[in-house]
């Protein structure tokens, strides 16, 4: 039998799981059809698919595999929310390119800079908020972690950087994009976090011991 949590909120979660997942891929093009720079990892999508013959939302993909192998000595556990990501983003992504214009004018493309930013904090604070596992790339940093002992500021810091200016090297965009995303992702995920997050079922009151005092 399913425990309440998984009964009662399950339709919900996984609408929101799914629902966050296309919506992040979306933000995704959105931002890369802006052309005024990406998120590190992204710029480093960017990078290999434009030194490929691979598409974006493929290179996404591959690189979600190569990340989750990487959870292996970290012992991470995956979750249908960490498979779910490793595809339903990249799917999103390839299919969100297709159907996008390319905006000539600045202010259109400013729009779909802020836009995007701003889907991918609602989409980012979704799929987490369902908690069906976190995404790959959030795993391998919660699992250098707690493997190293360093601060997730430190941990995630270093992995960004490396893999931007990895990205930039290969031809990725950098940008006012890329500042305002590392400006502004944290903070929009912060406030919408606790709105999206589905609550686990507190025990029934009949079941809670209550005194008066010491016993």
């Amino acid at each position: 039998m399913l425990e309440p949590f998984a009964r009662d909120a399950l339709p919900r979660r996984l609408l929101q799981l799914y629902l966050g997942l296309l919506l992040y891929g979306f933000s995704m093009a959105l931002m890369i059809k802006s052309g005024l720079g990406l998120d590190p990892w992204d710029v480093l999508h960017e990078g290999v698919a434009d030194r490929t013959p691979l598409s974006f939302g493929t290179v996404v993909i591959l690189t979600g595999v190569l990340v989750l192998l990487a959870w292996i000595p970290l012992r991470q556990r995956l979750g249908l929310g960490t498979v779910s990501n490793v595809i339903v983003i990249g799917v999103a992504a390839d299919v969100s390119l297709w159907v996008l214009p390319a905006p000539a004018l600045m202010a259109l493309r400013i729009a779909f800079m802020v836009f995007g930013v701003a889907l991918n904090a609602v989409a980012t604070a979704a799929y987490i908020g369902a908690r069906f596992g976190p995404g790959p790339r959030d795993g391998l940093m919660t699992g250098l972690v707690r493997r190293t002992g360093r601060s997730v500021r430190l941990v995630r810091t270093s992995i960004e950087v490396t893999v931007l200016a990895t990205g930039w090297l290969l031809g990725g965009t950098v940008g006012v994009g890329t500042v305002l995303y590392a400006v502004g992702i944290g903070p929009l995920v912060h406030i919408l976090l606790p709105r999206l997050t589905v609550s686990e079922p507190t025990k029934p009151a009949e079941n809670v011991r209550v005194t008066a005092g010491p016993a």
